[in-house]
């Protein structure tokens, strides 16, 4: 009897975007992430779409990839709450603290996430971690802080670098800059998002601690793995 090949990562992606639609509320607005796992939940969502009143959206190209498949986009002013937002995560640990922004969307997401009563994290597992601080930490920045910022993170014991596209600084859906921080450990999630954000020129740090999941669905080798927090 042979086994089964093992699922690509972009097959777990599928798997874990389809489990997500059992989170979604008919009849209410979804809130709808950005990156390579998201893309998969938006296909997905376009067989439900009759059945929600729309999206708020976390970046430019989610927002177009839900209208090219017929699917309602709202301004995130338009809506008191939602009952979910779907998104996906470059790390998430045992409690539900994520790091996220690695598509450098993690404003708008974060936005987004408060308005949520629930937040559903959709990830393969690899992006399961014992502390968060592995992934390259992402921070949004106004440019005209970014060298004093990384020297704050560099006195933490960090390595802040300027996120480049096409050789020039990314610019972000909010005309901001990102600063990509390694060698940190954040071993408590919700203390250092909340010192980070205070410091003058950040606009958000990519630590969802304060905007946690309340689910993940994981995308193992024996299929889509659900973690309550």
């Amino acid at each position: 009897m042979t086994t089964p090949a093992p699922l690509s990562q972009d097959e777990l992606k599928t798997l874990v975007g389809q489990a997500a639609l059992q989170y979604v509320v008919p009849g209410e607005v979804v809130g709808v992430g950005t990156g390579s796992t998201v893309n998969k939940f938006i296909d997905a969502l376009a067989s439900m779409k009759d059945q929600v009143r729309g999206a708020v959206s976390s970046s430019v190209a989610s927002t177009e990839r839900l209208r090219a498949l017929g699917i309602p986009v709202l301004d995130a002013n338009e809506v008191r709450s939602l009952a979910v937002y779907i998104d996906g995560a470059d790390e998430i640990d045992g409690r539900g603290y994520m790091v996220k922004g690695g598509g450098a969307a993690l404003t708008r997401e974060k936005i987004v996430a408060a308005l949520a009563q629930r937040f559903v994290c959709i990830a393969d597992e690899s992006k399961l971690v014992e502390v968060l601080g592995g992934f390259p930490l992402p921070v949004e920045v106004i440019p005209m802080a970014t060298a004093q910022i990384a020297r704050r993170f560099e006195s933490l014991g960090g390595e802040a670098t300027l996120r480049l596209k096409d050789g020039q600084p990314l610019v972000t859906d909010n005309g901001q800059h990102i600063l990509d921080v390694r060698g940190l450990t954040v071993s408590d999630p919700l203390a250092f998002e909340s010192e980070v954000n205070q410091w003058p020129g950040v606009v958000t740090v990519g630590v969802f601690a304060h905007q946690k999941a309340s689910v993940c669905l994981l995308g193992t080798a024996q299929g889509v793995k659900t973690l309550s927090f």
